[in-house]
């Protein structure tokens, strides 16, 4: 069962190089695919031209999806991520 996580950046500046580096960290740690998304279009979270690519500003919403095994632990990591960082 898929699951996901709708989170709106705060940060001024929009998803930029420093914490799209550790997000993608994050995000390879675990074995399940994990794809963050935006206006429809989903790029792989493990590789950060892909997640720099979306070009996420301020404002705008992001969903993250992750699917397989440890998708749960994925989605707390990576949404307690997003709020402490974005």
């Amino acid at each position: 069962m898929m699951k996901e996580f709708k989170y709106v950046i705060k940060d001024e500046q929009g998803i930029h190089a420093r914490p799209a580096g550790s997000f993608v960290k994050a995000a390879a740690s675990f074995p399940c695919s994990i794809t963050i998304g935006k206006d429809g279009k989903d790029v792989d979270a493990k590789r950060i031209l892909g997640v720099m690519g979306l070009g996420v500003k301020c404002g705008q919403e992001i969903v993250i999806k992750a699917d397989g095994e440890q998708e749960e632990e994925a989605i707390d990591t990576l949404s307690k991520f997003l709020e402490d960082n974005l």
